[in-house]
């Protein structure tokens, strides 16, 4: 029997894609109650597809929700049902193959070359069909490439070499692919300082790939309740801050990634006091201030959420730039939650402070507010914005010279 009819025959069919007929990694439900992979209804709507694949049915709203549900039963299934087993290594791995390439990367005497041959091989290997993935995760492939990222030694001063960055990126690339299936409790590994030091290295010297898929990793650490304690941990150490707040430098080449990971580590109080200790407010305001549309509103989101403790409004309040980069952001981003964010932080600034409130006027916030309450903008984003009119209203009923035409408003 070929490894595809065993394979068809180990997994269940309804934890099978229906265009892939491979097992879900990211299942997602259409409006029409099918579930597909994400990455592979994705690329059928891409295609230009305005149908569902399996319904045919013209889909009125394409949007694609998670379905927590499942992704949760093929969770449980994996953990039960890949549980070491010697006859289904035989069956997966008859010729040995798999051994021998876990052989090669364990191997002291093997060459980098060997080792970036072996992780080639172990990608392609790692993106076919689950069987084969259960294979890796069975014979403790994820745990040897950990070993190999994270307990190499690094030293926090030595260059990395080209080759090892390479390998770095291959072992680093296998790993999120085996990632969805594999025990996180592994990568409790980076709790010894040995291991977090290597973490840190790659994190600053890094290519933009490798601290793409760090950022990811420290994602999956943020939001899983395996990692939990790992994230806190993380979360009080300032080396790992400073790390993950330079990625927001342009120059860094990961700064999406960047945000996204902080974005996600903030949801813990005791991440935000530590970042906003680390200096995180004014590198976001930086970051506001030269990316596009679509890449701020998530940086203003944060930056809202961090504006709650009284540290973080200090900043701001220092921050010389900061009232004009909100302002511009009140009608700049390209969806209605940054508006929101933007509106939401001054108005929280501005009722800390006079001197922010007259900046505010004079970097043209009126003309900004009410050029958003005549847009489609949500409700939520007009009443904060009417609320900010009137706090700064009490300022040119004081003076009506405060009241500039320019600033879109006349003194009645």
């Amino acid at each position: 029997m070929s490894i595809m009819k065993d394979d068809e025959m180990t997994i269940p069919h309804l934890f099978r894609c229906p265009i892939t007929l491979d097992l879900f990694t990211d299942p997602v439900t259409l409006c029409t109650g099918q579930t597909y992979d994400r990455s592979s209804i994705e690329k059928w709507l891409a295609a230009g597809n305005l149908t569902c694949p399996v319904t045919m049915q013209k889909l009125h709203d394409p949007s694609m929700v998670p379905n927590h549900t499942l992704r949760h039963l093929i969770d449980q299934w994996l953990h039960m049902g890949y549980r070491f087993d010697p006859d289904l290594i035989k069956m997966i791995d008859p010729d040995l193959s798999l051994a021998t390439l876990k052989h090669d990367l364990e191997s002291q005497q093997a060459t980098m070359a060997i080792k970036l041959e072996t992780l080639e091989k172990i990608k392609i290997v790692s993106e076919e069909l689950p069987l084969q993935r259960c294979g890796l995760i069975q014979l403790g492939f994820f745990q040897v490439l950990l070993h190999l990222l994270f307990c190499n030694g690094s030293s926090p001063i030595a260059n990395l070499k080209e080759e090892e960055l390479k390998l770095s990126e291959l072992a680093l690339t296998c790993v999120l692919k085996l990632l969805p299936f594999s025990n996180l409790c592994y990568l409790d590994m980076l709790k010894q300082d040995s291991s977090l030091v290597s973490f840190l290295v790659l994190l600053n010297q890094g290519t933009s790939k490798i601290k793409t898929s760090l950022c990811c990793l420290i994602e999956i650490i943020a939001t899983s309740s395996e990692t939990k304690e790992l994230c806190e941990m993380l979360g009080q150490n300032p080396g790992f801050l400073q790390e993950v707040i330079a990625l927001l430098n342009p120059n860094a080449g990961a700064s999406d990634a960047g945000i996204k990971a902080i974005s996600v580590l903030c949801c813990s109080e005791l991440i935000q006091e530590s970042f906003v200790s680390e200096g995180l407010i004014d590198h976001l305001l930086a970051y506001i201030s030269t990316v596009n549309r679509g890449q701020a509103s998530m940086a203003l989101s944060t930056l809202e959420l961090l504006l709650g403790m009284e540290n973080a409004r200090k900043a701001v309040i220092k921050n010389q730039n900061a009232v004009h980069i909100l302002v511009k952001m009140i009608f700049r981003v390209s969806d209605h939650a940054g508006s929101e964010s933007a509106v939401s932080s001054l108005l929280i600034v501005c009722y800390e402070s006079l001197k922010l409130r007259e900046e505010a006027i004079s970097a043209g916030v009126l003309t900004q507010l009410l050029l958003l309450l005549q847009s489609q903008c949500c409700c939520r984003a007009k009443n904060k914005a009417r609320v900010l009119l009137k706090l700064l209203r009490s300022m040119w009923v004081e003076d009506p010279n405060v009241c500039k035409l320019q600033y879109g408003l006349v003194d009645a």
